[in-house]
């Protein structure tokens, strides 16, 4: 891992190379890096760079959704949830991915870097739709052995797709008014604008 700056608030705004990065704020990653939560929208990509983040530094990779989800698509209990959560983010080191609100001053309160996949809408609906079908063609085991259903997850009132076209908005207004927040003033944000800009910033890592 390669020392970089001082760590502080690095906005990546499109999709650059390394000097581009660093000219735009995206600092290398130092080892004061070590505590990341990874939040965008549903089919953001969220999951799959927290494993990456977590491969390239070490450290362990925590799905929100593994901890939320129990067998049958059923909720976990939100006292067992804050437990898992605040046992999972007792560790020194971790990468966290997931926008779970009842959790995220657990979650938000022990991090150091927040990492935002603020993509397009259409380039998230275009992934989040892959995904869905390569899931329910496949029948990939999921968290607690859930498996998704292309008819719920694309064409009824529990749709993924509904359910980030609803939530993209608020998003994009919800996490700047957050790490406005004096409580979230000790955070880091790198803000990602497209998947070219969060591959050239995984290779800063």
């Amino acid at each position: 891992m390669t020392p970089g700056p001082a760590l502080g608030v690095g906005l990546v705004s499109g999709g650059y190379g390394q000097d581009e990065l660093e000219r735009a704020g995206a600092y290398r990653v130092s080892r004061a890096m070590r505590r990341i939560v990874v939040v965008g929208t549903s089919g953001s990509g969220k999951t799959a760079l927290a494993g990456e983040i977590s491969r390239r530094l070490a450290i362990p990779h925590v799905e929100l959704d593994a901890l939320h989800w129990e067998p049958n698509w059923t909720m976990a209990p939100l006292a067992v949830l804050r437990e898992r959560v605040a046992q999972a983010v007792g560790a020194p080191a971790w990468v966290v991915d997931g926008n779970y609100a009842k959790v995220r001053d657990l979650v938000w309160s022990r991090a150091d870097s927040v990492v935002w996949l603020d993509f397009a809408l259409p380039v998230i609906l275009w992934q989040l739709a892959r995904r869905t079908v390569t899931r329910a063609v496949t029948q990939e085991a999921l968290w607690s052995g859930n498996r998704e259903r292309l008819t719920t997850a694309l064409f009824s009132r529990d749709s993924i797709l509904l359910w980030a076209l609803q939530t993209y908005r608020k998003h994009r207004a919800e996490y700047p008014m957050l790490l406005s927040h004096p409580e979230h003033a000790h955070l880091t944000l790198v803000r990602l604008r497209s998947p070219r800009a969060a591959r050239a910033w995984l290779s800063s890592l």
